[in-house]
């Protein structure tokens, strides 16, 4: 079982089935496809769907969602900022990459769902194909903070410095050139492959169980370890991956159940990276 921290705003499956019926507990299941099928077959009762772009990002821009529009969202999906909001993944990296975009938008009460779709599923939890149709309502302005975040440039003027370690969580073909994408059938996502230089590796799969639930802290913190991940030697730890999904597990791991402190996300990951002209890239 994994150990969460007192203060953890991860909550297991148990917790969140107990406080299905709480008028103040809201859900939010966020999806990888645009299309709503696997939401509309059954879902967490009472979960409100968000494709993750339109919950995460700017309406056109390349950006993220901002305290205002953050507020904006949610108030039209019937969320309130004293609602305490639980969100999950499906796949479990887009509920993982929404806690930390909308931590970033300031919604104070959040709660991240640990295993998202697939535990839930996995252990029997109750399914409903209902769907929630919420009265807008009146949601407080936010007060946002993206000190957990680094662009390009920031990460290019810190290469080869000792006291920033750089994690990338890709599959070992794509740390190694191999791939730009880690699975499907087209390989893209960027116009070179390889790595960003000196960044050490840590497959974000050794993080999880089969059931995309986290391991045991021991566990993760070994894994962490051996990548060269540990606060006390590495300094600063900024990870990223292809898209940054991926990295906000490592992130979610290292902030809320180890309690690393200033562990950062460079969100352009190598869809950016490995696009830029004049930008290094290793092999």
């Amino acid at each position: 079982m994994t150990y969460y921290p007192e203060a953890s705003p991860i909550v297991d499956g148990a917790w969140l089935e107990e406080r299905l019926d709480n008028t103040a507990v809201k859900v939010i299941e966020v999806c990888s496809d645009a299309d709503d099928n696997i939401y509309r077959s059954g879902h967490i009762p009472g979960a409100i769907r968000f494709f993750w772009k339109d919950l995460c990002w700017h309406e056109s821009d390349r950006q993220f969602v901002t305290p205002a529009e953050l507020a904006e969202r949610l108030g039209a999906a019937g969320i309130e900022d004293s609602d305490r909001l639980v969100l999950y993944g499906d796949p479990v990296q887009y509920g993982t990459y929404a806690f930390w975009a909308l931590t970033m938008a300031g919604h104070r009460q959040l709660k991240l769902l640990d295993g998202g779709r697939k535990k839930w599923i996995a252990d029997g939890r109750p399914m409903s194909a209902e769907i929630p149709v919420p009265a807008p309502v009146h949601h407080a302005p936010l007060t946002g903070d993206a000190s957990m975040r680094v662009g390009r440039d920031d990460v290019l003027a810190h290469l080869g410095k000792p006291d920033r370690l750089l994690l990338d969580v890709r599959s070992p073909e794509e740390y190694s050139g191999k791939r730009v994408m880690e699975y499907g059938q087209f390989d893209h996502g960027a116009e070179r492959v390889g790595r960003i230089p000196g960044a050490k590796h840590l497959y974000f799969r050794e993080l999880l169980n089969d059931d995309d639930s986290f391991k045991p802290a021991p566990e993760l913190k070994a894994a962490l370890d051996a990548a060269g991940a540990d606060p006390a030697s590495a300094g600063e730890i900024v990870c990223y991956c292809r898209l940054s999904h991926r990295a906000t597990l490592a992130w979610t791991v290292m902030t809320f159940i180890l309690e690393y402190e200033g562990v950062k996300i460079y969100d352009g990951s190598w869809t950016e990276w490995g696009s830029i002209v004049g930008f290094p890239v290793e092999r």
